[in-house]
């Protein structure tokens, strides 16, 4: 990260059966690498796909939250669900363009989902997203998948 008014949010997301039991988790970071902020949630019955996006929405609601100024701001979202980073890239667009639909004029799964990462995504003038290897030894997605797990425990999952 290039400026000081830059932030990395990693986001992950969990799920006992699929559907199941579901949690996700999320840590924001400063531009020094200064855990901001951290969180997890719990759904009863939900899918892996969908607490991976939960992850990346609680993320960017927690940074706005913070006052962080969005026209200035670079903000680097890491996940490692290529759905995630997928839709974010390169499928919500084209969604969204033909009034999300997808080109077989089916409904996306997770419409609902998609839209509110929209919505929140296009707070921010500079986001990038990025996929990390999941598992793999990158310590700010270990510690969100961590808090996701743990939250399920702490539930009772």
């Amino acid at each position: 990260m290039k400026s000081k008014n830059a932030y990395a949010l990693f986001s992950d997301g969990a799920c006992r059966g699929n559907p199941g039991p579901g949690a996700w988790g999320m840590v924001g970071q400063n531009a020094k690498g200064e855990v901001l902020f951290k969180g997890s949630g719990v759904e009863t019955t939900t899918t892996n796909n969908r607490m991976e996006m939960m992850g990346a929405i609680e993320a960017m609601k927690y940074l706005l939250s913070e006052g962080v100024n969005t026209d200035s701001a670079e903000v680097y979202l890491y996940s490692d669900s290529k759905y995630v980073v997928d839709g974010l890239k390169s499928w919500m667009q084209g969604w969204k363009n033909r009034g999300w639909k997808k080109a077989d004029k089916k409904t996306p799964e997770n419409v609902d989902l998609w839209q509110e990462l929209d919505r929140i995504s296009s707070s921010f003038s500079n986001i990038q997203y990025l996929w990390v290897k999941g598992h793999a030894g990158h310590p700010q997605n270990e510690l969100c998948d961590q808090l996701a797990n743990e939250a399920l425990d702490d539930s009772g999952f």
